[in-house]
């Protein structure tokens, strides 16, 4: 027994006695499979057929998806209709495109130097300061939500005359109702002879959830005839909806020019940077005390239009007689660029757009910025300087509303830009002409009757909101920026 135990034991060897030579099969480990029926159909028709012979019928063919008089071809409708007309779509053969873009921007805040978040304009829910003595609990709301639960208490009508405009209500952002209300306001304007149906598409170019821009293509725009695009822009009614729901509105053809300009032009004072330079200047004289005072008076007043720039300018420049030039110098460390210009430049050279500056203000200061923040054109006025000192005189043609509508036209002609392609971005009466001879004025944060006359304005917290005018997206503009 011990001997038995002890003996190893012996592997499996193939043999001539394994009738298969295979180990798998001598061993059971390997089951063949059965022997196939020649006349039997594999696959899904097998399942068919096997599925049939419990029940008399026909016999079963394979289909083999050849309609046939017995599998006739089975139309479904889906539902589903497709068409390649649209009202964005290019229009019919001699026809022309009729639309109107409307751009609206929610004033988030009247303060013009505030940060402004992120690159595409993020503002966050900041209240105007009409709103100051509004309880801060209403900026908690979710979206779409009024800051009462009660429907009696909730307004059927908007109001028409009231203090706080209607975001106090539905948001502070440019809200669904916000776009209702403006697509019914418009549809009360007389449309061309012929006209089909109005459409309009809207495109939330910043945020989806709370934008605060929001484009609108409107098919067909209103009739020419009754109401041309510069009496739109100062429509009242247009006037009264931007108050009640605290927004700018844009409104432009939609053609070519719109989302290619090739020229844009800046004022200095008010519009690049956030100062008036000659205010600078004045307050560094302290005999008399009340020079920097009477020189911002005049210079206000100049602004709104109220006096004539060029002798405007004359009579404040005689009252800086005997400042030493190095002040030029002395005031490039002061001098507070507006928010957003330089990434706006930077993306504007990126597109391959020329820009310009043209100042009332003074050349040593203005051509140092332009420098600076990579300008291509600089004109300003020059002053007489004699013995390190200014002698409150000015030399040449002042740089006044006509120079600077001549100025554009000449940079445009030089550069070989139809003026059609040019944009002139502006706050003061003095800006007016060259505004006015461009495709597009833009009033930046400017006087009520610049606003008036201007045909788009701007009161947001970041230049960078021009190019939105263009139709670029807060996320092509974060791109362009990069």
């Amino acid at each position: 027994m011990a001997d038995a135990a002890k003996q190893p034991s012996q592997r499996p060897q193939l043999t001539s006695a394994k009738r298969s030579s295979s180990y798998l099969s001598d061993h059971q480990q390997y089951r063949p499979p059965p022997q196939r029926i020649p006349e039997a159909h594999h696959g899904i028709d097998t399942v068919v057929e096997d599925s049939s012979r419990s029940r008399p019928s026909k016999p079963v063919l394979p289909f083999n998806g050849v309609p046939s008089p017995e599998h006739p071809p089975t139309i479904v409708d889906s539902g589903v209709t497709h068409s390649y007309s649209h009202p964005n779509c290019a229009p019919p053969a001699g026809r022309r495109t009729d639309r109107l873009v409307a751009t609206l921007f929610y004033k988030a805040s009247d303060n013009r130097n505030a940060p402004a978040g992120s690159a595409s304009g993020g503002l966050g829910r900041s209240r105007s300061p009409a709103k100051a003595g509004l309880a801060d609990s209403t900026e908690s709301l979710p979206p779409n939500m009024a800051p009462t639960t009660s429907m009696e208490e909730f307004p059927l009508e908007p109001p028409t005359q009231e203090s706080e405009q209607l975001d106090h209500l539905y948001g502070s952002y440019v809200s669904p109702l916000c776009i209702t209300s403006f697509l019914h306001l418009m549809s009360t304007f007389p449309l061309p002879d012929g006209a089909e149906e109005p459409h309009s598409s809207h495109r939330c170019l910043d945020n989806q959830e709370s934008p605060r821009v929001v484009e609108l293509a409107l098919t067909p725009a209103p009739a020419p005839g009754y109401l041309s695009l510069a009496d739109l822009r100062k429509h009242e009614l247009i006037y009264l909806f931007e108050q009640e729901w605290n927004v700018d509105v844009a409104l432009q053809r939609d053609v070519l020019w719109r989302r290619h300009p090739r020229l844009v032009v800046f004022d200095m004072d008010s519009t690049l940077i956030t100062q008036e330079v000659i205010d600078l200047l004045a307050e560094t004289i302290r005999d008399p005390p009340d020079l920097a005072e009477r020189v911002a008076n005049i210079t206000h007043r100049a602004m709104m239009g109220e006096l004539n720039f060029e002798s405007s300018f004359r009579e404040r420049v005689a009252l800086l007689k005997g400042l030493p030039a190095t002040l030029f110098e002395d005031l490039r460390p002061v001098l507070n660029v507006t928010n957003g210009v330089r990434d706006l430049l930077r993306a504007l050279k990126r597109l391959g757009v020329k820009t310009a500056v043209l100042s009332g203000g003074f050349l040593p200061l203005t051509g140092w910025l332009a420098k600076e923040l990579g300008i291509d054109h600089a004109h300003a006025n020059e002053v007489v300087i004699e013995d390190g000192r200014l002698t409150g005189e000015v030399k040449g043609i002042i740089v006044g509303k006509e120079r600077k509508r001549d100025l554009l036209v000449e940079i445009a002609r030089s550069e070989g830009i139809d003026l059609s392609q040019v944009i002139a971005v502006g706050d003061g009466a003095n800006d007016l002409l060259m505004m006015e001879k461009a495709g597009l004025g833009v009033a930046w944060n400017a006087k009520p009757t610049v606003q008036m006359e201007a045909g788009a304005r701007l009161n947001g917290q970041s230049m960078l909101d021009l190019l939105y005018l263009f139709g670029f997206t807060g996320e092509e503009i974060d791109m362009l920026i990069s």
